[in-house]
């Protein structure tokens, strides 16, 4: 049984943890929260595991050795800092952080291969995006990328600061990355919009490889309350004599009685019968890692995060405002 802790119980700590608990030849030894209350809420879910509030003692006792830190971002350097130095092996919740120089301290502590510490990005292992890059591979490699990805116009108002840069062009970033095999980018263009009151609800973006593959990016705070409550994405790929088109989110089940819903925003589930979907995947392919059964997918390694990170600091600074 491989011996597995979760870290920060938020949202996705939950979802992890439900999802890790119900996977086979794994045993959820560790839930951890800063707060009491919310060891005793998730624990009344799984009432199998052991709580905790203080890491330390988590390391110590519980028998963990690997371990999903789905924390606060400003907390993931320490956090992960702390289990690398202690031998321990880490799926980290992407972004690494949220200052470039704090997410290279790292370094230090990361093997080579990145096999002590693999970021956390399902939609690398959404079921349509790996069909996309399956597609890629067998068709000869791609020439363009068309990627939308477009959230609330409340977020501006809920989210003072929020970039869509940041909040949502990231996760397109992360699947071109993918795509392209990590290839360093030669050039790079943006473009943002402003609200009245200055603040930044679209930003657009072109990124150009050294063979010439053409990237357009765009992303957004400025869906109507009519449309889905996480918004739309959508991602088209083009190749010399193919093409490929996905439309992740919302995803196809819609749900009619005094307003629509889109219950499947995202490819997670886990309950009583077992579990599905890309955060399943992705802690398959971490214990894979792990057990030394396979390498950290592109994507998903130390370096990537820091070059993603790179790409949007650099987008940042070249945007036109």
């Amino acid at each position: 049984m491989i011996q597995c802790g979760v870290i920060g119980l938020g949202r996705f700590g939950r979802l992890h943890s439900l999802t890790l608990q119900a996977l086979e030849n794994v045993n959820l030894a560790a839930v951890v929260a800063r707060r009491q209350e919310s060891v005793d809420a998730l624990l009344a879910e799984i009432p199998d595991t052991t709580g905790y509030t203080d890491l330390e003692t988590a390391m110590k006792h519980s028998g963990a050795t690997n371990w999903i830190v789905a924390c606060t971002t400003n907390q993931h350097v320490s956090v992960t800092r702390k289990l690398l130095a202690a031998g321990h092996a880490v799926l980290l919740e992407k972004p690494i952080s949220e200052d470039l120089e704090e997410a290279q301290q790292l370094a230090e502590l990361v093997k080579p291969d990145s096999s002590n510490l693999m970021l956390g990005h399902i939609l690398l292992f959404n079921s349509e995006f790996k069909g996309l890059s399956q597609a890629a591979q067998t068709q000869g490699g791609v020439t363009h990328v068309d990627a939308v990805r477009h959230r609330p116009s409340t977020i501006v108002e809920d989210f003072a600061g929020e970039n869509p840069l940041y909040a949502a062009m990231v996760h397109d970033l992360y699947c071109a990355q993918a795509l392209t095999n990590a290839v360093e980018p030669r050039s790079f263009s943006c473009q943002y919009h402003l609200t009245p009151s200055g603040a930044i609800d679209l930003a657009n973006a072109q990124l150009i490889w050294p063979d010439g593959t053409l990237g357009r990016f765009s992303a957004s705070f400025m869906t109507p309350p009519g449309m889905p409550p996480r918004g739309f994405d959508r991602m088209e790929v083009f190749g010399t004599g193919w093409s490929a088109r996905v439309s992740p989110n919302p995803r196809p089940l819609e749900v009619w009685g005094k307003q629509a819903e889109w219950p499947m925003a995202l490819e997670i589930m886990a309950d009583e019968t077992g579990t599905t979907g890309m955060m399943v995947e992705e802690q398959r392919c971490f214990l894979r890692v792990v057990s030394g059964k396979q390498e950290v997918p592109v994507g998903a390694r130390y370096q990537d995060g820091l070059q993603v990170q790179r790409w949007m600091k650099e987008l940042d600074r070249v945007a036109i405002r």
